[in-house]
Formats: C-alpha cells, sequence, structure tokens
C-alpha cells in the first residue's frame, strides 16, 4: 500500500499513517503558490487504483510511480500559481460520480470519467472541501457543494472548517485532512477541535466506517491522503 501525504503533515500523523502502508512525500516548488505546494489532491486525482496527473508535477514524482507499478496517466492541464490553474485535478470521484466545477476540469479526468455522472458544482476547489465515504455519503465544508448533493438525494454531513489548520490562510478545509481507505476515514488530527465532533462519529460509523486520527492535536489540511495498492 502506497499513501501519498504532504511532506509538512505533521510528524506524528506520518509516524502513524507509516503503520497503515509506506509513504510517498510530495513537494514542489514554483508550480502552484506555497500554502497547496504539497498538496497531493492539487497534483493527481485518483480514479479507482489510477491517477490523473498533472502533466508539470515534478518528474521526481514520475519516476517514484513507475518505479512502484502505481499506474498514471498525465493529464492535459498544466498547473498555475493562481486559481483557476490550481484546480484542475482537485475533484472528487467515486465509483459513480464526478463532483467538480467542470468547467476547469482536465480534459483527461473527465475522459476517464465519462460513464460516471457528472455533478457540477461552483466550488472548483471541491476535493479540498468534500470526501465521499462512498456513491451515496459525503462529507463537507463547503454549504453549496453540501445543498447541491443533497438536492440529489445524497447524504451529507456538514463541519465549520475555521478550526482547520493550514499555514499561511485563516483556516484550512475538511477535505485537505482526510483520506479514505478500505472502510476507513483517516483524519490528520483529533475531532475534538471540532464543533461537530459528535456528528462526524455517528455519520461515519452509520456508514459502517471506522475513524484513524493519526494525531491528537488540530485539524490539519494536508491536501488529503492518497491511498494506492499496487
Amino acid at each position: 500500500m502506497w499513501i501519498i501525504v504532504d511532506k509538512r503533515m505533521p510528524a506524528r500523523a506520518k509516524n502513524k499513517l507509516k503503520t497503515f502502508g509506506t509513504l510517498i512525500e510530495f513537494e514542489s516548488s514554483g508550480i502552484v503558490y506555497e500554502a497547496i505546494s504539497g498538496h497531493p489532491d492539487i497534483f493527481m486525482c485518483p480514479v479507482g487504483n489510477e491517477l490523473i496527473v498533472a502533466p508539470n508535477i515534478p518528474e521526481t514524482y514520475l519516476q517514484i510511480f513507475s518505479r512502484n507499478n502505481i499506474p498514471f496517466v498525465l493529464g492535459n492541464a498544466h498547473l498555475g500559481n493562481k486559481y483557476p490553474r490550481t484546480a484542475h485535478y482537485n475533484a472528487v470521484v467515486s465509483n459513480k460520480h464526478l463532483i467538480h466545477n467542470v468547467k476547469h476540469t482536465d480534459e483527461t479526468l473527465l475522459l476517464k470519467c465519462k460513464n460516471k455522472t457528472v455533478i457540477n458544482t461552483p466550488q472548483a476547489y471541491t476535493r479540498c472541501n468534500l470526501v465521499a465515504l462512498d456513491d451515496t455519503n459525503f462529507i463537507t465544508s463547503d454549504r453549496v457543494t453540501g445543498k447541491l448533493l443533497q438536492g440529489r438525494n445524497l447524504k451529507v454531513c456538514y463541519i465549520c472548517p475555521e478550526n482547520i489548520v493550514l499555514p499561511g490562510f485563516s483556516n484550512g478545509f475538511w477535505g485537505g485532512c482526510c483520506g479514505v481507505n478500505q472502510k476507513k476515514l483517516f483524519i490528520s488530527g483529533s475531532l475534538t477541535y471540532l464543533n461537530e465532533k459528535n456528528n462526524v462519529i455517528e455519520f461515519v460509523e452509520n456508514c459502517g466506517y471506522d475513524i484513524i486520527e493519526l494525531y491528537n492535536g488540530p485539524l490539519f489540511d494536508a491536501g488529503s491522503m492518497f491511498f494506492i495498492n499496487s
């Protein structure tokens, strides 16, 4: 099991995560703005067990993926320093859905998801704000996205992101704190720091998932954790 994370994730979180798989610690320089320069969900998007990867990702990671038989395909859209060029791969993909602002979605990603139901949302930083537990259960820190999903009879738990840490910004976002693998929701931090703690626990447990808190500290937006079997 490979787990792709921001190199700047708190050390205690990374140490616990290492008990579940081998980490690939991601970083970049001069491609996007500094706060998100190590965020996996900016540079790539998993579709099943394959990664759709920005063509201007650092070459080092393409070599790592190739060497370790991690399936990937290069996208068409190059990332840039300013929005919306930072958001081309920041989509949420489940078995049945592609959720993103499709005006900004990379063409290769759209093609890979051509058999899925597209849910177009105004929020292009979709993965930053949204976690899909499965095809019908979602947790988000973006109210507009949440209402949009509820309008499609999907189940949504909302949390306020104000206590989530993202260095350089007043707060981070829920999706960036999380990763999902094998009926487990991994969280970079402790739910103790959320006012909606009990709501999240009840929602996740009702979906049949376990919660893995990676360290006993504030929720840290590290741009998601991606779990890849190879």
